[in-house]
């Protein structure tokens, strides 16, 4: 059977995307999903991402780790979907749309996303971390020899150990540039492995940072290994609302498989 697909990457996060609105993908094939996103035999992405139907919304968002299994919310990937869906024509420079997480807003203005992330009551503070949730679970920590750090090793004895177990978390190294400005490598679970760039995993180092009082700025950049992303939110006693991840998606091919 040949499988149309899309490729599409923000800050080098990539993904295959499926138009399923006439649902002819098998969502519990996690092998076939699996082997899609491979990067030596399959196509290769850090995940693959659905495109389907909703009856209320512009779309809804189905999303799968490299691994093959559903996941949750993916920023980067959730504003490629957007580019897609402009592409596709389903919408045309504004979206609303479902996820595992809840309903996203979304523009689209000459290839820059700006995507409405869920808002954040809790940042949990420990001696060496900061532990938070922006959709997907996040362990932010910072890292003064960022550039020569062995990301895949330190990222996943952190991401299988206590307290997170087998659950696990994404983790999020961070060096502090300037005030407004902060560089971030990222291991995501489900990936095993750093990837270019992380949207909830930059959403959460920008909260972090102003948690910790390490900005008072209430727009972030992030630096990250595919590029750089911005990250701006209104922060009050209840948490942090109002949240954007801003940056480019782009499409790179079209092909069948």
């Amino acid at each position: 059977m040949q499988q149309t697909f899309y490729k599409y990457q923000g800050t080098g996060n990539d993904f295959v995307m499926i138009d399923n609105r006439q649902q002819t993908f098998n969502k519990k094939d996690t092998k076939h999903i699996a082997f899609l996103c491979d990067r030596r035999f399959g196509i290769g992405a850090d995940g693959l991402i659905l495109l389907e139907n909703h009856p209320e919304y512009d779309f809804k968002m189905v999303y799968y780790n490299a691994d093959g299994n559903e996941s949750t919310m993916c920023g980067n990937g959730g504003r490629c979907l957007v580019a897609f869906a402009k592409d596709l024509d389903v919408i045309s420079n504004k979206a609303v749309f479902e996820a595992i997480d809840g309903l996203h807003h979304a523009t689209i203005n000459k290839g820059i996303v700006e995507l409405q992330m869920q808002n954040v009551q809790r940042v949990e503070k420990f001696d060496s971390h900061v532990f938070l949730n922006t959709g997907s679970p996040h362990h932010v920590q910072f890292e003064t020899e960022i550039e020569d750090f062995d990301i895949k090793t330190k990222g996943a004895k952190i991401r299988y150990g206590a307290p997170y177990n087998e659950a696990g978390s994404n983790v999020n190294f961070v060096k502090k540039i300037t005030n407004d400005v902060f560089r971030v490598r990222t291991y995501e679970r489900g990936v095993e492995d750093e990837t270019l760039s992380c949207g909830t995993g930059v959403t959460a180092v920008a909260i972090a940072m102003h948690a910790l009082g390490e900005t008072d700025k209430n727009r972030i950049k992030l630096q990250v290994e595919g590029g750089e992303l911005q990250v701006a939110f209104d922060a009050d006693n209840d948490g942090y609302k109002n949240i954007w991840l801003v940056g480019p998606a782009t499409f790179v091919f079209k092909g069948s498989i």
